[in-house]
């Protein structure tokens, strides 16, 4: 049985869903990720719901706007990054040849072992810290880490091989 707080917002979903969405819609112009922001409108809307507080169409498209422009915000922050990691990523290409061949093994290994390497080599933590991050014992990260190098050194072109002598693998 449903209490009358979930039946009145039963209600409210119903009767302005279609507003919200059609709000949202319109400012973020992608069908999916208007769903999403409309859902989550709802999501706050019971969050912050008491009896006290009759809840607006306009509370809801207050609720609607500032999701949006969280939305805006992390899609800059996003694209920042990924222009950030492009750039880098050129700079690095450009000073040595063999990072394709490198970056072909590094996408070719299976998640764990790229996370174990990427942790010991490009955050330089030490066995402990590795330890730490994978939640298990410092010898199970030494096992971890001699597996990924050895699945990386594996799937690298006999050409590279002075990178991998360099990366202790």
């Amino acid at each position: 049985m449903l209490s009358e707080r979930e039946l009145a917002f039963i209600a409210l979903h119903k009767d302005n869903y279609p507003r919200v969405y059609k709000f949202v819609q319109r400012r973020v112009n992608d069908p999916e990720l208007a769903q999403e922001l409309a859902a989550d409108v709802f999501r706050v809307a019971w969050q912050k719901q008491d009896e006290t507080v009759e809840v607006a169409v306009t509370w809801l498209l207050t609720i609607a706007r500032n999701l949006i422009g969280n939305a805006y915000r992390s899609r800059e922050r996003q694209q920042a990054l990924q222009d950030k990691l492009k750039h880098n990523a050129r700079i690095h290409s450009v000073a040595d040849d063999g990072n394709a061949a490198i970056q072909d093994a590094m996408d070719a290994l299976r998640d764990k072992d790229r996370d174990v390497l990427q942790l010991a080599y490009w955050d330089a933590l030490t066995m402990a810290e590795i330890a730490a991050v994978l939640g298990c014992s410092e010898s199970a990260a030494k096992v971890r880490l001699h597996r990924a190098r050895s699945a990386f050194r594996k799937l690298l072109p006999a050409s590279t091989e002075s990178v991998t002598q360099k990366m202790g693998a």
